[in-house]
């Protein structure tokens, strides 16, 4: 069972998620935050296997919570779920180590296939504001330089960009799931990159993509 932590300072929004995650197979929500020092508190109390974390609460905003908590407990993902497509503060906390982001008008059956995505392991953007957010924050001024990048490693990047997870990159390849995921790895090291999500934002400062 995936144990769930919502982070959140509207009540009414924190009831809603929780009764998402409980009403998901295979999760279920073991705390909730009201702000972010909350979620670090509560996080290091129940130890959850993913947090939704809203961006801008009080005491301690989502940028600082994602920080403390993924430094202190490197298993635990967090996901932000934020009305702010293009903002800041969603920026930093991708830096800050969460594994990704959604918009909170993201239909439920979509939330959902997001955190079973996040709680195994890979990360995501929401797909509609990708490029709106690499746009507003990369350096038009990066090259591609000494990187050796093959014509293969080239096209997993560009479906990883796109929003794919492993396993849709593996059928849209006609490759096997374990070269799908060599191809990850070895991308990550060649881009210098932590996750699936700061992959993409190099993809995009590098013009790789």
């Amino acid at each position: 069972m995936i144990g769930v932590l919502v982070a959140d300072d509207q009540a009414l929004i924190r009831a809603s998620f929780r009764r998402l995650v409980d009403s998901a197979p295979g999760f279920r929500t073991i705390g909730e935050a009201a702000t972010g020092a909350q979620a670090v508190t509560e996080s290091a109390r129940h130890r959850p296997d993913l947090v939704l974390m809203d961006v801008r609460m009080p005491v301690m905003d989502g940028i600082e919570a994602t920080r403390r908590i993924c430094a202190d407990q490197p298993r635990t993902r967090v996901l932000i779920v934020t009305t702010f497509d293009l903002d800041e503060y969603v920026y930093g906390a991708l830096r800050a180590g969460a594994a990704g982001f959604l918009l909170k008008d993201t239909p439920p059956a979509e939330l959902i296939k997001s955190m079973n995505v996040i709680a195994s392991g890979e990360s995501l953007l929401a797909p509609t504001v990708t490029r709106r957010l690499i746009a507003r924050f990369v350096s038009p001024a990066s090259g591609v330089g000494g990187l050796d990048i093959t014509e293969r490693e080239r096209e997993v990047l560009v479906l990883v960009a796109r929003g794919m997870s492993n396993a849709e990159i593996a059928q849209s390849l006609y490759v096997s799931l374990s070269t799908v995921k060599t191809h990850v790895s070895n991308l990550l090291t060649k881009l210098d990159a932590r996750t699936r999500v700061h992959l993409v934002i190099a993809a995009y400062e590098t013009h790789l993509v």
